[in-house]
Order: structure tokens, then C-alpha cells, then sequence
């Protein structure tokens, strides 16, 4: 602390700081100003109070021999009046009946013969009473929705149709079954005209029976081979007994995917 207050000390002491300086600012730089300024001040003062007093110069003074009338120099009343639609009140005139001039006199004493009691009362009864609807509350404030349109109720499964096969589905089993007869029909008769003939059931299942037997003959030589296979030969008659079986069972598989097989005699 000693140290630093006597630098202090001895800076303040400097010849340098025995002589005044004076205090060197350097100058502001110019603010910007638009060249516009002039223009858009005029802009915005041109026409500002043009008819502060005496209203538009152009609008022509109401004639003083004539009376005004409501609301006639209300330019506001006036706009909004110009702007409504009297489409529905020059209908509303249009269905009005004219007027009765004075020398339409009413007619009197004319009667009807109509019974009125009787046609009101042959009106109540064969008028049909009005059904209820059917609504349901579900809250405590008692606000009420139909149950009909809310999926509530049952009302496909009551219907006479329900659980049918829709017609559209019926057409179209029956146009698939159409074009399969005709895609066979048309097989039949082509491999007819290449001299070939399909293979029967009873055929195909006495092929795949003997096919099947063969198959386990092979199989029961291909499990009484020796479990250590050190030489050559066994490994060959062991890759034989294999490719044999899975021909077979190719042959087989081949046979009982298809239940058409044509057969070229």
C-alpha cells in the first residue's frame, strides 16, 4: 500500500503535469438530412386545412326556396341508406294485396253451406297422432339428444336383411366362377387339340402313394448308414441317398399343390 501511493505521488509531481493542457475534443460528425425533407413536408401540408371551415368546395349549397328534408345533409345517413338492399322490401310489396279503392264495397250477406263443426271434427280424427321422440338425457342439467342418430341403439342388426351376403359380392363370385369355368373350358379344348390329356385323381394319388414309398425306402437306407463317415464312398452314396430324397420330395410336392396336370400321351 506504501509502494503504491508513493507512485501515486510522484506521478502527480511529474514535470509534465506542472503545465496546463488544453482539453482537445474532436468534432461531431454531421447529421444525416435527406434532400427530401423540404418535399415531404410540403407533401404532408398540402390540402391538411383546406376545409376546416367551409366544408367541400365542390358540394353544391342546397337551393333556399326548398325545405330540407330529414337527415338530408347527413352524408353518413345518406351512404347507408344508398348502400342497403330493398330487394326484400320490394318483395314484401310486391305479395301485398292492393289496396280496396272506395268503391269496392265489402260483400254482404253471403252464407256458406260448409259445417265447420263437422270438418273439424272429421280433421281431428283422421288426423295421425304425432310420435314422441325418442331422446335420452344424460346429464344432470337435463339437456336431451335423440338416441336414434347416436349409435345407441341397435338399428342394422333389426333390419330384414341383416347377416346376407350383399348382392354386389353374389355377382361377383358369380363372374369369377363364370370366367374360371371358361378359362378351363378353354384349357381342355387347347390341350385337346395338342393331343393331351388330364390326369385323373385316382392317377395322381396312386403316383403320389408310390412316390411317398419310394421316399421311405430311401429314407430307411439313408438312417442304417454308419454315424462315422471316413471315406470317400460313404460320403458319395450319402450325397446320392440325399439328392434322391429331395427329388422325391419335390416330385411329391409338385403333384399335391396342383390338382390339374396335363399329361402329353
Amino acid at each position: 500500500m506504501v509502494v503504491g501511493q508513493n507512485n501515486k505521488n510522484q506521478l502527480e509531481e511529474s514535470v509534465y503535469n506542472l503545465i496546463p493542457r488544453n482539453e482537445i475534443r474532436p468534432p461531431k460528425a454531421s447529421c444525416y438530412v435527406s434532400k427530401f425533407n423540404p418535399d415531404v413536408r410540403e407533401k404532408f401540408n398540402e390540402g391538411k386545412h383546406e376545409r376546416r371551415t367551409m366544408g367541400y368546395a365542390e358540394e353544391p349549397a342546397p337551393d333556399p326556396q326548398q325545405f330540407l328534408k330529414k337527415n338530408q345533409n347527413n352524408t353518413k345517413h345518406n351512404v347507408i341508406n344508398d348502400n342497403k338492399d330493398t330487394s326484400l322490401n320490394k318483395d314484401r310489396a310486391q305479395r301485398k294485396p292492393p289496396v280496396p279503392s272506395i268503391r269496392d264495397a265489402p260483400k254482404m250477406g253471403t252464407r256458406t253451406e260448409k259445417n265447420f263443426i263437422q270438418t273439424n271434427a272429421l280433421d281431428v280424427v283422421m288426423t295421425v297422432p304425432k310420435k314422441p321422440e325418442r331422446n335420452t338425457v344424460d346429464d344432470r342439467f337435463g339437456d336431451k339428444f335423440p338416441i336414434d342418430q347416436s349409435g345407441l341403439t341397435q338399428k342394422y342388426v333389426l333390419k330384414k336383411n341383416f347377416g346376407e351376403v350383399p348382392v354386389y359380392i353374389k355377382t361377383r363370385q358369380a363372374d369369377m366362377e363364370k370366367a374360371k369355368q371358361e378359362y378351363q373350358t378353354y384349357v381342355s379344348d387347347y390341350f385337346r387339340r395338342g393331343a393331351m390329356r388330364e390326369m385323373d385323381i385316382e392317377e395322381r394319388e396312386k403316383i403320389v402313394d408310390g412316390l411317398k414309398k419310394q421316399w421311405e425306402d430311401v429314407h430307411h437306407e439313408y438312417q442304417t448308414l454308419s454315424v462315422l463317415i471316413d471315406t470317400i464312398p460313404k460320403r458319395q452314396y450319402k450325397e446320392r441317398l440325399e439328392h434322391q430324397m429331395k427329388l422325391l420330395e419335390k416330385d411329391i410336392d409338385l403333384l399335391e399343390k396342383h390338382h390339374v396336370i396335363y399329361i402329353a400321351d
